[in-house]
Formats: structure tokens, C-alpha cells, sequence
């Protein structure tokens, strides 16, 4: 067969037909010569390639370019047409030589694939395995994978490629376990899933943590409960539930889930009762009780739609026997084995398939134990929280037993020395309880044991003796009431003391005996109940102790008045004074003082008098102006004048800055009323000289010159407004200034009136300099600054 012209060499291409005649096994010229015949028809060019290829078999770069025009020419081509039979013939040609290049083969592949020439491709990727390296089959599986993922391949086909490729690459199980969940292949997908799990060395390449894979294997076991077998699902659940503490609520409820989907639906209540009673936390609560309600809500609704189809069976089943006076027990006489166990069954009670009340009842109870199991996930949270177990309590309001209960579980289970609140207001509760229902054998039973609990303070267990007390005092029983505190502060003998020396570990009960809540309420109920004496003992042995207070100090002197005891009570103010130090001591110094005073009166002047230069004495300055002012009553009513104008002089020295306005004003007064008004202009001099602040200085003269002014004395009202014009400042205390203003108005004339004005405009002057000297200095700081 002859070939057509145009596929003949040209003019232009004998140069290079020349060179090959000489150089045959030259791929530079057969390389230059297809760049030369670029532009030529593909059949010329498909003949320059086979001649090249016949000489050079074995140059990958001429197989190449050959391959990748010969797809050039079938790329629009549909994958009949006969091209692609001669491409592959091509393939395989080429693949002879160039078996070890996965380039060539990766081209074929593709190709392949692009036919849909499923079993053929598939044997092709299996040659390309067989004929390449192992180092170069991460190349081939990249794509192989691809391919038999596709849609229309037989599923046996791509998981026997799977499991190839993990033998060569096991990391990659990841993507086998995805593939089978995307096959629904469930079985095998838990099973290699749990092999992941358990296997420590395996990482993932997904960045899957466990906890992640864990909760995927759970959703698969739960998901597809009747699809999986061979694996204890129970098990693997709880192991997670042990591992991941932050998803328990969520294992919990997959567990209650897998056996509902096996219909096992009791041993699913167990699941949730058992997550219930376990959790930790609230949130995770709430997941299982919130799963827990559906289920039996959607148990409900579908029991009553078999109830509404069961009702038309037997309306149907009626209908079919009224012809008939007795069952049959026949078998073969039934239409079904269902129906003769319908008949046989009919009116048992085990058998009775109506029992929507009872599970209505049980979701009603189910929300009626929320509140109670709610509680019970707190206090495992921490059992030592008091305020919870309260809440417990309450929960049971209007049921003693279980109070009762809940109470011996609580006080049982607190630790005091861990407890979050106040242990010892469960043991008052508890005793209350019996109390209430006037158990008070009982009641005292718990008293007694709460007394012996080791408190991590004293206030608790001294609360326990005085709830106690108030009980026996409730019911009328004021011995009891004595004897127990008696028994509460009693101090514990040297042996006692020794043994728990020897232990290293001294209970509070140890020292309950100097609880000052204790002995405050013991010296109440001896002055209630009890007599002088006792009281006096129990009195002096607080003092004993060294844990008296102000107050008791004031409360025991008064004991003493009202029973006629003044020496002695007044000896117990001695005692008082000499224990404690200012301010505490304040309280009891006025109160003594006006005692003694009250009582004495002028009879032992002398000895009040001391008294008041003691307490004089020993007080604080701005503890001194009371003092000072009763001790200058006492001179007035009982004493000297003289010595009482030398007191209040003593005080306006004595007495902090900001009080001696006051105390001179009160001076000034008595000694108005006194000796009358014009000696108060000593007293009014000596204020303004005696280095008060500006403020006072001028309010004090602001007072002397309206005294002058009433004593007709004007010059010497003038020369007081000139004196203390030096601490008024026009700008801001223009009250003074319209007060002088007013007085020259009233009582000057011209000269004295424009006398004033300079002196206002001197004292402007003066502190408008002082402003620019102040301001100059906080430059001069900030710049240094």
C-alpha cells in the first residue's frame, strides 16, 4: 500500500533524513527533526515517531512526547471511538521498555480510568505495582485509591485495594475506616476503629485526637446497635466514661441508646438511673435526665397507637367469634400462632399490654425525683457542703422518715474540718426534728453526740451546748438547762490535758471551756435563773479566764448595784480598767465615773477627783472631751467654780485642734452663766492665741467682736474685724466681709468704712501673692520632676 504525498519528507526535511541515514541511533537528530516537522500533519509526525522508536526503544523523552500527543489527539474524542483501542496498544508498547517509569504509568492509568475499563484498570494499577519499586508506590496508590472509591465499583473490589494499601502504608487506616463508614460497612468499621483505639502507638494523621475516636466508635456502636456484633459494647462505653470525664453525660446516654435500639428498654432505664446516680457535674445531668424523660415520653406515645391498632384487632377478632361459644385451643383451628396466643393469654394480668397508666405514672415520677437527684449530683460534687444537704433536707418537707435519713447520711458523711459552711447547724436541724415532734430523748441523743464531734471551731460546738440549753429552756427544764452549761465550761482535768498533749492533736473541745459565747449565755441563765452567789462565782470566773469584755465588765458591775454591792461593784470598774486599753476601756470609764458620782456625790470628792485625773490620764486626746466635761460637772454640782473654769481651761488645751472650737464655746458659756459676760473676754483672747486653725480663729472672733458690739465696746469690735481679717480671704469668705461691711454701716463713718476697704484689698493682695508663690513652686517641682 502506497503512502499518500503529503506524508512523504519534503524538500526541507531531506537535511535531516540525510543526517539519520548517517546517525540512525542520534536522538538529538531525531529530537531536532520533530521540532523541525511541528507544524506537520499528526500522521507524518506519528511516522517520524515510530522510526525514532524503533532505532531509540528505550528514550523515555521520545515515549513521552509521543504518548502525550497521541492523547492530545483522543482528548475530545468519546472513549468508543477506536482511537483509544490504538492509544492503549501504544501504552502497552511503550510500557515494555519503560515499565519503570511511573510517569508512563500514572498516563496509562488515567486513561484507563477515563474508559470506565474497571477490571482492566484494576490490573493495570496491580502490573504497575508488581513492576515498580517500592519506593515509588505512593504514586500509584494516590491515584488507585481514587479509583476504586468511585461509584459503580463493586464494593469487594475496593476493600481488598484497602486492605493492600495498609499493608504498605498502615497510618493511613484513618481513610479505610472513613471509606467503610461511607460503605456502611458498620462491622468492620467498629472493628478496625476499637484496633486504632487500642493500639498506643498508632497517630493519627487527620489530627483525630482519642477523645474524638472514642466518641466516634461510640456513636457507631450506639448508631448501628443491631449491625455490630462480636464486640462488648457495655465495656468500651464504660472505658470511655472512665477516660473522658468531660463527655460522661453523652457516653452515658450512647449506652441507655444502644440497648434501646436492641430493644432492650429496662436494662436502658438501668443505664440512665445508673448515669443519674454517678455524674458529677450538672451539665452532665441534665444531658441523661433530658434523654431519659424523651425515651419514656416516646415509650408513652407509641404504647397508646399499638393500643389504638390492638382495639381494632379485637373489634375485628369479635366480629369473626360471635358465632362461637367457647375457645378452641386447636392450633390448626387459628388463623395464626399470633391470634391463639391472643386468645389463650386474654385477661392475664402479666399479659396486659394496656399499662400506659403505669408508665405515665413512672415519668411522673421520674420529674418528681429531679429536684432529689439534681441535690444528689452537687453533693457528689462535694459531700462536705453543708448548705446542700439543708437544701436535701427541704426536699423531704412534710416526710420525717426520710429526713431522718438524710440527716444521719449528712452528718455521717461531713468531715467539719473540710465542710463548706457550718457543720453544727445540721446537728441543731437534726435535733430540731425530734423536737418537733416532741421526741426529746431523741433530741438530747443528738445534742449529745454532736458535743463530741471535733469542730474546726470553737463558736460551732458552743452553738451545739446553747441550742441545747434553749431546748431544755423551751420545755421548762431550767435545772437540765444549768447542768449543761456547767458541763459545757468545765475546764478539763490535768490527766485529760496530759493524754491530748500526748496525742499532738487537742481537739476544740479542749478548749471550750474560755468560749465567751458560752460563759455570755451561762451568766445570762444564772441571772435568770439562778442565784447571787452562783452568779457572782460564774462572773469572777470569766474574769479568771481573761475573756471577759467591756460589756460583761459593765453587766457584772451592774449585778452588783442592783443587789446593794457598791464597793464591790465599783471594784470590779477597777478591775475593768486595768485589763483593757483605750478605746475599749472608754465605755467603762464614763460608766464608773458616773456611778461613783451618782452614788457619792460630794461625800468622797476626793476620791472622784483622782479618779478623773487617772482616767485623765491614761486616755487618748480624742478621748479626753466626755472626761473632761464630767469631771468639770462634778465641780460644778459638788465642787469649786474655780476649780471647774480650771478644768475647761484644761481641756481647750488637752483636746485635739478640730474639737477645741467646741470646748472653748462650751467654756465661754459657763462661764457667761457663771461670772458673766465680760469675763469671757479672757477666755475669748486666749482662744485666739492659742494656735487654732484660721477657720475656728475667725469664727471665734467673729463672736467676740458681735460680744463687744452688744457691750457697746465698738473700737473694740472694729479692732477685733482688723485682727481677724487676716484669715478671711475676700474671694472666698465674703460672708465675713459683708458682716464688717454691715457693722461700719451701722456704727462707723467714712474714714473707718474706707479704712476697711484698703485693709480688703490689702488682705487680697496678700493672698493672691501666696497663690503666685505656690503656684511658682509646683513649676519648679514639676520641671524637676
Amino acid at each position: 500500500m502506497s503512502l499518500p504525498k503529503e506524508l512523504y519528507p519534503s524538500q526541507d526535511d531531506l537535511l535531516y533524513e540525510e543526517e539519520l541515514l548517517r546517525n540512525p541511533f542520534s536522538l538529538k537528530l531525531w529530537w531536532r527533526y520533530l521540532i523541525a516537522i511541528s507544524d506537520a500533519p499528526f500522521k507524518k509526525r506519528f511516522i517520524i515517531y515510530e522510526r525514532a522508536l524503533k532505532a531509540l526503544p528505550g528514550s523515555y523523552k521520545l515515549w513521552h512526547a509521543y504518548l502525550r500527543e497521541r492523547l492530545e489527539i483522543v482528548r475530545n474524542l468519546p472513549v468508543t471511538h477506536p482511537q483509544y483501542e490504538t492509544l492503549n496498544n501504544t501504552f502497552e508498547r511503550a510500557l515494555v521498555t519503560m515499565h519503570k517509569m511511573p510517569r508512563i504509568w500514572i498516563m496509562y492509568l488515567l486513561t484507563l480510568t477515563e474508559q470506565n475499563l474497571i477490571s482492566k484498570t484494576r490490573r493495570t494499577y496491580d502490573r504497575a505495582l508488581c513492576a515498580l519499586p517500592v519506593t515509588q508506590h505512593d504514586r500509584i496508590w494516590e491515584p488507585y485509591l481514587v479509583f476504586v472509591s468511585q461509584k459503580g465499583i463493586p464494593i469487594e473490589t475496593p476493600l481488598r485495594v484497602f486492605r493492600r494499601y495498609l499493608k504498605y502504608d498502615p497510618s493511613h487506616l484513618e481513610d479505610f475506616i472513613e471509606f467503610l463508614m461511607n460503605s456502611s460497612l458498620w462491622q468492620e468499621a467498629v472493628e478496625r476503629l476499637a484496633s486504632v483505639l487500642n493500639d498506643d502507638q498508632f497517630f493519627p494523621i487527620k489530627g483525630k485526637t482519642n477523645h474524638r475516636l472514642w466518641l466516634e466508635l461510640c456513636d457507631l456502636l450506639t448508631t448501628h446497635a443491631t449491625e455490630v456484633s462480636g464486640l462488648n459494647v457495655d465495656a468500651i462505653i464504660r472505658g470511655g466514661i472512665r477516660r473522658f470525664t468531660d463527655e460522661v453525660g453523652r457516653l452515658w446516654t450512647s449506652l441507655a441508646d444502644y440497648y434501646i435500639r436492641r430493644n432492650l428498654f429496662e436494662k436502658a432505664r438501668d443505664i440512665f438511673e445508673e448515669g443519674m446516680k454517678t455524674v458529677v457535674t450538672v451539665r452532665d445531668f441534665s444531658v441523661i435526665f433530658d434523654a431519659y424523660s424523651q425515651f419514656e415520653e416516646s415509650m408513652v406515645a407509641l404504647k397508646m397507637e399499638n393500643m389504638d391498632l390492638s382495639d381494632e384487632e379485637e373489634e375485628e377478632d369479635i366480629v369473626e367469634d360471635e358465632d362461637e361459644d367457647y375457645i378452641r385451643l386447636d392450633i390448626d383451628l387459628c388463623k395464626s400462632k399470633s391470634k391463639f396466643q391472643k386468645k389463650i393469654f386474654k385477661g392475664f394480668w402479666l399479659h396486659d399490654n394496656k399499662d400506659v397508666d403505669l408508665r405515665l405514672a413512672r415519668i411522673e415520677h421520674l420529674m418528681n425525683r429531679r429536684p432529689e437527684l439534681a441535690n444528689s449530683v452537687l453533693l457528689r460534687q462535694n459531700p462536705h457542703n453543708v448548705e446542700q444537704w439543708h437544701r436535701r433536707v427541704k426536699l423531704f418537707e412534710g416526710n420525717p422518715t426520710k429526713q431522718i435519713l438524710t440527716y444521719t447520711e449528712a452528718v455521717r458523711t461531713i468531715d467539719p474540718i473540710k465542710a463548706v459552711g457550718k457543720p453544727h447547724t445540721l446537728w441543731v436541724d437534726f435535733a430540731k426534728l425530734y423536737e418537733t415532734y416532741n421526741d426529746l430523748a431523741n433530741a438530747r441523743v443528738i445534742f449529745d453526740k454532736a458535743v463530741q464531734v471535733n469542730y474546726k471551731t470553737i463558736d460551732h460546738l458552743a452553738s451545739i451546748w446553747t441550742e441545747w440549753a434553749e431546748m431544755e429552756l423551751r420545755h421548762k427544764n431550767f435545772k437540765g438547762a444549768l447542768e449543761l452549761m456547767r458541763r459545757a465550761t468545765a475546764e478539763p482535768s490535768v490527766d485529760v490535758k496530759r493524754r491530748v498533749a500526748a496525742d499532738g492533736n487537742e481537739p476544740v473541745q479542749m478548749k471550750l471551756h474560755k468560749s465567751l459565747r458560752l460563759w455570755t449565755f451561762y451568766v445570762d441563765l444564772e441571772e435568770s435563773l439562778g442565784t447571787l452567789d452562783s452568779t457572782w462565782a460564774v462572773y469572777e470566773r470569766i474574769l479568771d479566764l481573761r475573756i471577759a469584755t467591756p460589756q460583761i465588765i459593765i453587766n457584772y458591775a451592774f449585778l452588783l448595784e442592783e443587789n446593794k454591792y457598791f464597793e464591790d461593784a465599783f471594784k470590779v470598774y477597777e478591775r475593768g480598767v486595768k485589763i483593757f486599753k483605750y478605746p475599749h476601756v472608754k465605755n467603762i470609764w464614763i460608766t464608773y465615773l458616773s456611778k461613783f458620782v451618782k452614788r457619792y456625790r460630794k461625800t468622797k470628792l476626793e476620791r472622784a477627783r483622782e479618779l478623773f485625773e487617772h482616767a485623765i490620764d491614761t486616755a487618748p486626746a480624742d478621748a479626753l472631751k466626755p472626761l473632761y466635761l464630767q469631771y468639770a460637772k462634778l465641780e460644778e454640782d459638788y465642787g469649786l467654780v474655780k476649780r471647774a473654769m480650771k478644768v475647761y481651761d484644761q481641756a481647750t488645751k488637752a483636746v485635739p485642734n478640730h474639737e477645741k472650737l467646741g470646748m472653748y464655746e462650751i467654756y465661754i458659756a459657763r462661764a457667761a452663766e457663771i461670772f458673766g459676760v465680760p469675763k469671757t473676754r479672757e477666755i475669748y483672747e486666749q482662744a485666739m492665741e492659742s494656735g487654732l486653725p484660721d477657720k475656728d480663729v475667725k469664727t471665734m472672733c467673729l463672736k467676740y467682736a458681735e460680744l463687744e458690739k452688744s457691750l457697746g465696746e465698738i473700737d473694740r469690735a472694729r479692732g477685733i474685724y482688723v485682727f481677724s481679717s487676716q484669715f478671711a480671704d475676700p474671694r472666698s469668705d465674703a460672708d465675713f466681709w459683708d458682716k464688717w461691711r454691715e457693722f461700719e454701716v451701722q456704727h462707723g463713718n467714712e474714714d473707718t468704712f474706707r479704712e476697711m476697704l484698703r485693709i480688703k484689698r490689702s488682705v487680697s493682695a496678700s493672698y493672691s501673692q501666696k497663690l503666685l508663690h505656690l503656684f511658682g513652686q509646683m513649676e519648679i517641682v514639676g520641671c524637676h520632676c
